[in-house]
């Protein structure tokens, strides 16, 4: 009994124009075991007047909040001391938004079409430090990637990748482990980790969640351009593929599944 009392609570803040959307939420969430909801704002203000007495793990925000730029939420929070996550939730996929959302620092995207428990799981791994981004996302960002150029395929880059790192780095965005991407390319373990090491040190970032945002945000090129890559190198070795068209990592898990990236 004193376990459960003391069990850590997920404090949530959520920031929506919509009332009603908010008092949904704020219904649904409050009734989950592990979360909190310590209060929902329709406004900035009233968000960072609640951050400044109340600590607050994860907030939950509209794609409107979260991309603001300079003068927005998101930076106005950073600077009041806020050190938690931000996770989105939007209605609907958009490139456009999502790409400035990831660049300014949201640790994840959901769609209000998914399932509550699909949220529940994305507001957990967020608050311990993993990112969460529906796989409509990744495609879509992958279909209209940032405005900056394919860099994985010059050799004379520091940033070219063989296609090998091309392969791990592709399971990675599939929210694959490394034991699951060394099955699938028929690599030990310790080569796959070599690779991610590679990876990390070539984008300049310390985690797997880090490598996930650089690479949707056009780090190592678009990843639209990391698929076409890996598709044509699988082709080249498999005449009579088993799944054409598919991605070779397709099979590790199911489609319609999320994006999940621990640290």
């Amino acid at each position: 009994m004193n376990e459960q009392t003391q069990e850590r609570q997920i404090r949530l803040l959520l920031l929506d124009n919509q009332a009603l959307f908010r008092a949904s939420l704020s219904h649904l969430l409050a009734s989950q075991r592990g979360l909190q909801v310590v209060g929902e704002c329709g406004s900035p203000e009233e968000a960072l007047a609640l951050l400044s007495a109340s600590p607050v793990d994860v907030i939950l925000l509209d794609p409107f909040h979260a991309t603001e730029g300079g003068n927005g939420f998101m930076p106005a929070a950073r600077r009041s001391g806020y050190q938690g996550r931000f996770l989105v939730v939007a209605e609907a996929a958009d490139a456009g938004h999502s790409a400035l959302a990831i660049r300014l620092g949201v640790s994840g995207i959901v769609l209000t079409s998914e399932a509550p428990e699909r949220l529940v799981s994305a507001i957990t791994l967020v608050a311990n430090g993993a990112v969460w981004f529906d796989q409509k996302i990744i495609q879509l960002l992958a279909e209209h990637p940032p405005d900056r150029p394919p860099r994985i395929d010059d050799p004379s880059s520091r940033d070219f990748l063989p296609e090998r790192e091309r392969k791990v780095l592709l399971g990675i965005l599939g929210g694959l482990t490394n034991g699951e991407i060394s099955a699938n390319l028929g690599l030990s373990e310790g080569a796959v980790k070599v690779s991610v090491q590679h990876l990390l040190l070539k984008v300049g970032v310390r985690t797997r969640s880090q490598l996930v945002r650089a690479v949707l945000e056009g780090s190592l090129g678009t990843a639209k351009e990391l698929m076409r890559r890996t598709r044509s190198a699988a082709a080249a070795s498999a005449p009579c593929p088993a799944n054409p068209g598919k991605l070779p990592l397709a099979t590790a898990g199911k489609p319609s599944e999320p994006r999940q990236t621990n640290p």
